[in-house]
């Protein structure tokens, strides 16, 4: 059948089983419009408030579910606006289609009204993108995005289509859901290897990453784990990946900067790592050259770029990590290693020391670890947790419990503030699971216009906004490394009232002090079905702790604030 362009695109993206989409129109991309228009009983559009929303939207949305997350925004302006969703994606690993109008092939390069060459603008942070000038082209390129993008190491991909384009008539032609492009097995060799390894340790380590949460491979991991007597730990990426209860005690939570301290802990005295998905960031290692120097790192990945990158590994095995981390997990032997299950215990001993002294030194009413329990006694199962970034999101990173994978949804490489509200929408739009926001002040209001949208859309989300009136990580940095010099991070002079700005919004708004309070708000919300905003005032002087300092190693670890 001959269709236009738009309608083109609009049946491309039915025809890959797209059934929901976040954008905002535009003169460019007014056709596409109209083609989701007249297609609006076979895929749905969320009109968010901003673009730079609809990319986040989008990006929750795939990390709920592992499905390509697809945004649509107009030239310019509307095409940039996507760029700071489409980093987040690219430094998370996120499969996603941002579908962009531009102006028309005779005016590109003139500086037409709106023009911007946003294929440029996004080369470092797509995985591929592509500039479509001919309808011809149209259907198959769109296919070929999502394979790309979910295929090997996920990753975003744009596709920016002209707006005569749009207009142009092509036959179109229906075609299967694009598969995965297949990774390649590894050598049997590299398997023997690595099972060699793994049969010399006498403290191993099983470090996991958000290659491993995509994957769901959370079951085997703690076979395995249980097969050669190790523990386990993840990176920030990696949280839920090991759904609570099934791990019999051996998983040790997140490491890193601010990582659980047993899971810090082990991981430098282990004398094998086994790095499943995981790209050894700076905030994983900190000082590198000090960095696991008593261990062997076996290290599985997809991407062959990763190896190597940060820290030297013993052996690398670039492939289908699902398929390797079986045929390894099959020949390892069964092994029991009752010192190093009892170091571990003692340092899960003196993380719960550490934790206990730090809460009875806070004079808060409401601790973020009060929160965190609150939270989790009462939160609904299979709910979503997602957040912004700082402070909340690293007490989020510690303290939330998950039933089940894909039920933490954040921001990580690149750090995105602002990122919550969109991405709990399309986490929620994508499964209609409970969702809950962790959120700052300071976060909130980089994006707060999407309360908008979760209203007009009756978008249940519950935002719990962790409110202490300060930029909280940035101050707690100047506070133990710049002489307590809080330039412009303290907030107290902004005179916002979250509670009337919920209901300014046409959401309920609640406030609460006091932890029997913030109960009490807690599960008022959650019965409600609606978005809801709870205001819930923290002390600014509550630090996130464990801290390995910038450019540190775990001897620097700080676990008091008096350190």
């Amino acid at each position: 059948m001959k269709l236009t362009g738009a309608e083109i695109i609009v049946k491309t993206l039915i025809e890959q089983g797209v059934t929901d989409v976040f954008g905002y129109p535009g003169g460019q991309v007014i056709n596409i419009y109209d083609a989701l228009y007249k297609y609006q009983d076979e895929i749905n559009h969320i009109l968010t408030a901003h673009e730079q929303g609809a990319s986040h939207a989008a990006d929750g949305y795939s990390r709920a579910t592992g499905k390509v997350g697809v945004c649509i925004a107009t030239s310019g302006p509307g095409a940039t606006n996507l760029v700071t969703g489409i980093a987040t994606a690219m430094l998370d690993s996120i499969p996603m289609v941002a579908i962009t109008g531009n102006v028309p092939c005779s005016l590109i390069g003139k500086d037409s009204f709106q023009e911007i060459d946003i294929t440029g603008v996004t080369l470092p942070i797509t995985k591929h993108n592509y500039f479509v000038n001919s309808v011809a082209d149209l259907a198959d390129t769109i296919r070929e995005a999502f394979s790309i993008a979910k295929s090997g190491r996920p990753g975003p991909v744009l596709i920016d289509v002209p707006k005569d384009v749009q207009v142009a008539t092509y036959e179109y032609e229906p075609q299967p859901i694009v598969e995965k492009i297949p990774l390649p097995k590894v050598k049997e060799t590299l398997i023997d290897q690595a099972v060699e390894l793994i049969k010399a340790s006498k403290k191993p380590y099983i470090y996991i990453g958000g290659g491993a949460a995509g994957l769901g491979m959370g079951k085997e991991i703690v076979a395995l784990a249980e097969k050669i007597d190790a523990c386990i730990g993840c990176s920030f990426m990696g949280l839920s990946a090991i759904p609570d209860g099934i791990d019999g005690g051996r998983f040790l939570g997140m490491q890193g900067m601010h990582g659980h301290y047993a899971s810090s802990m082990a991981q430098n005295e282990a004398d094998l790592i086994l790095a499943v998905g995981v790209r050894f960031s700076d905030r994983a290692t900190g000082n590198v050259q000090k960095f696991a120097k008593k261990s062997k790192i076996i290290q599985l990945d997809p991407d062959s770029a990763e190896v190597n990158k940060n820290v030297r590994v013993e052996l690398g095995i670039v492939g289908d990590v699902e398929d390797s981390f079986r045929r390894i997990a099959k020949k390892c032997e069964g092994s029991e290693k009752p010192d190093w299950r009892n170091r571990v215990e003692e340092l899960k001993a003196d993380e719960v020391r550490f934790a206990k002294e730090a809460e009875s030194a806070s004079k808060s009413a409401l601790t973020p670890q009060k929160v965190f329990a609150v939270i989790n006694r009462n939160k609904p199962e299979a709910t979503i947790t997602t957040t912004d970034v700082g402070q909340h999101q690293m007490w989020a990173a510690q303290y939330s419990t998950f039933d089940r994978p894909r039920r933490f949804v954040s921001s990580g490489g690149l750090g995105t503030m602002g990122f919550g509200l969109g991405a709990a929408m399309g986490a929620w739009v994508a499964t209609k699971d409970p969702t809950i926001l962790i959120t700052g002040d300071g976060s909130f209001g980089m994006n707060l216009n999407e309360l908008a949208t979760a209203v007009t859309y009756n978008i249940p989300v519950v935002i719990v906004l962790m409110n202490n009136k300060v930029l909280g990580m940035v101050r707690q940095w100047q506070t133990l490394f710049f002489g307590k010099r809080y330039s412009n991070t303290v907030l107290e002079t902004r005179q916002t009232d979250f509670v009337k700005l919920a209901e300014a919004f046409g959401a309920v708004g609640y406030r609460a002090k006091t932890e029997q309070e913030f109960e009490d708000a807690l599960k008022k919300a959650f019965a409600l079905n609606r978005p809801v905003v709870i205001d819930t005032w923290i002390d600014k002087d509550e630090f996130v702790l464990p801290m390995l300092p910038p450019g540190g190693a775990i001897d620097d670890i700080i676990v008091k604030v008096d350190e």
